[in-house]
């Protein structure tokens, strides 16, 4: 079990205009009603392999990517849903694939872990832990060497920090003044293993700036404050063409899969993290200054919920990939056999 003391919930005004407030809280409504059903889904076993459930940290993605423009590069872990939906990718396109039909946006060839759409630049659903950390850095050189005014923004969790491709992408992001920004969504447990039982430096921020780069740390559980700390450091990485690393202090819900049998963290620390959750403190927030009533609140939560209906009716109604199509995309060195 973590050491690290829950802190009070998310208080205080909310500084956005009434669309865009109630636009943050739609997508975090959409991210969470979009995983509740894959996870039904994955029981009645519709879903199947891998899936990885975004419940709890739904204020990161939405905060974050909201600090972006479509002209920038994202790149995620696993735990990609989520910020899937909110590069663009259609709710139906990424049902699809989590059922592993061709009208997914890999063709059903990637399913939950692998979600990928060149159009909206967002390159992966990465399977291998701190797998996307090079391919950031890479995207982020071809940028600079292109003349293109972009970022890359790379988010990973705190496991990924344990992982020798964490080390070499910090080093050659700060060493080439690459724009990166690295955003680590710390939910304190990785696969299962607290982070003070994996790292002899638990200080994310610490280990970031030994590579000589600027650090932030923000509460991942408040979208207010993730979306506007991602913005400044955005602002950064475009102004000064080089690195940013920010840690999102956030908390899973639900296991770290749906295999995981969840033994490593008691159930009150759950629940009491729980009472820190996104979208409920975001709305109270919202209601007690008047910029939200329980209407409003209800018709954004059946919006979300009928386009999680129309997805699944999509993923359902898609067709399988035709088997003489299995070899597409499967190319040979040149003599192979």
């Amino acid at each position: 079990m973590s050491k690290m003391k829950v802190p009070a919930p998310p208080s205080g005004p909310v500084p956005w205009d009434k669309p865009f407030a109630l636009g943050m809280l739609s997508d975090m409504l959409r991210i969470r009603r979009m995983e509740e059903r894959a996870a039904e889904l994955y029981g009645q076993q519709k879903i199947r392999g891998f899936l990885h459930l975004y419940i709890g940290e739904e204020a990161v993605a939405t905060g974050a990517l909201r600090a972006l423009t479509p002209e920038d590069n994202v790149v995620a872990t696993y735990r990609e849903h989520g910020h899937a939906l909110l590069c663009g990718i259609g709710m139906n396109a990424i049902m699809a694939e989590m059922f592993g039909k061709q009208g997914g946006c890999s063709r059903g060839r990637g399913g939950s872990m692998h979600l990928f759409d060149r159009a909206n630049r967002f390159y992966g659903g990465q399977g291998i832990v701190g797998g996307g950390l090079p391919l950031a850095v890479g995207l982020a050189l071809a940028d600079k060497l292109s003349g293109r005014r972009a970022l890359t923004a790379c988010f990973f969790g705190e496991g990924a920090v344990a992982e020798g491709a964490f080390h070499e992408a910090m080093n050659l992001a700060a060493l080439w003044h690459l724009p990166v920004l690295f955003c680590c969504e710390n939910n304190l447990y990785a696969m299962g293993t607290a982070l003070a039982r994996s790292e002899s430096q638990p200080e994310l921020c610490t280990k970031a700036a030994s590579y000589g780069m600027n650090t932030v740390s923000v509460d991942g559980m408040d979208v207010v404050a993730a979306h506007e700390t991602m913005r400044r450091a955005a602002g950064q990485v475009r102004e000064q063409g080089c690195p940013v690393f920010v840690e999102f202090r956030t908390f899973r819900f639900r296991a770290h899969s749906m295999f995981d049998p969840e033994l490593y963290r008691a159930k009150e620390e759950v629940e009491a993290w729980r009472t820190r959750g996104p979208i409920h403190t975001y709305s109270a927030r919202l209601k007690k200054q008047g910029s939200l009533s329980e209407a409003e609140f209800l018709a954004l939560d059946a919006a979300a919920q009928a386009e999680v209906d129309a997805a699944v009716a999509f993923a359902e109604g898609s067709g399988w990939e035709p088997v003489e199509d299995f070899l597409r995309d499967v190319h040979t060195a040149q003599g192979a056999p």
